[in-house]
């Protein structure tokens, strides 16, 4: 039976890249990917339900190796007529007087949320979506997020002064297999020659042309002076 690598990834997280990557330089064994939810991902990756996830941090660590990949910018969706909308980019004191909703999976790491608290927080950001295209309130998100929940009556602008998300390549402590390795590889954009992990076999030396003993004897390609005097005669 083909083993396979189990790769999960948080909702706006995009490995497509990577996976077509992979088919080229592991065509016999199949890259699974999981759409997991942000909460769960490390205890997905410890419980081994995935050989590795692509998280957003923070997140609890605990035995698991991480190598940042991206910073996300964050940004506030807005409906497309608010006055949010009419500017380049806000600060979290723009947002003062704005109803920020704060879905229950959002994964930002506020030590104060800005605006005004909403009656109840949404139990997810595509639900918290929703209010704002309501009129509810604004939503502030890493940019992949608004992205994956893009609709036509809403827009995005980028809030220069809120917590960034970033995203890492997650996986066991004590568990870098070969196929770990080559994923490793892969999302560090190293070529196929240069993959950690995996001998190269040395090229071999061609092999240097052999020396005649008469050339040698006659120190080489020089000519020889004709000898001065008369010819000899044939006997």
């Amino acid at each position: 039976m083909t083993s396979s690598f189990r790769l999960g990834y948080v909702p706006g997280a995009t490995p497509a890249k990577w996976a077509r990557i992979w088919a080229e330089r592991e065509p016999d064994v199949p890259l699974e990917l999981v759409n997991v939810a942000a909460a769960e991902a490390a205890d997905l990756v410890r419980n081994g339900d995935v050989d590795a996830a692509l998280l957003r941090l923070p997140t609890d660590r605990t035995g698991l190796h991480a190598i940042p990949l991206y910073t996300e910018t964050t940004v506030v969706i807005v409906p497309k007529d608010h006055v949010i909308a009419a500017v380049d980019e806000v600060s979290t004191e723009d947002l003062a007087d704005q109803v920020v909703l704060h879905p229950l999976d959002d994964t930002l790491d506020w030590e104060r949320l800005p605006g005004q608290p909403a009656h109840e927080r949404p139990a997810s950001t595509a639900d918290a979506v929703e209010l704002v295209a309501a009129g509810i309130g604004v939503l502030v998100v890493p940019q992949s997020l608004a992205r994956l929940h893009h609709r036509r009556d809403l827009t995005y602008r980028p809030v220069i002064d809120a917590p960034e998300s970033r995203v890492v390549l997650s996986w066991l402590e004590d568990e870098t297999t070969d196929l770990m390795e080559q994923f490793i590889g892969i999302v560090r954009g190293r070529t196929v020659n240069s993959t950690r992990g995996r001998q190269q076999p040395q090229p071999k030396r061609a092999a240097e042309p052999r020396k005649s003993t008469a050339r040698k004897a006659s120190g080489g390609n020089r000519r020889r002076t004709p000898t001065k005097g008369k010819p000899r005669r044939r006997s």
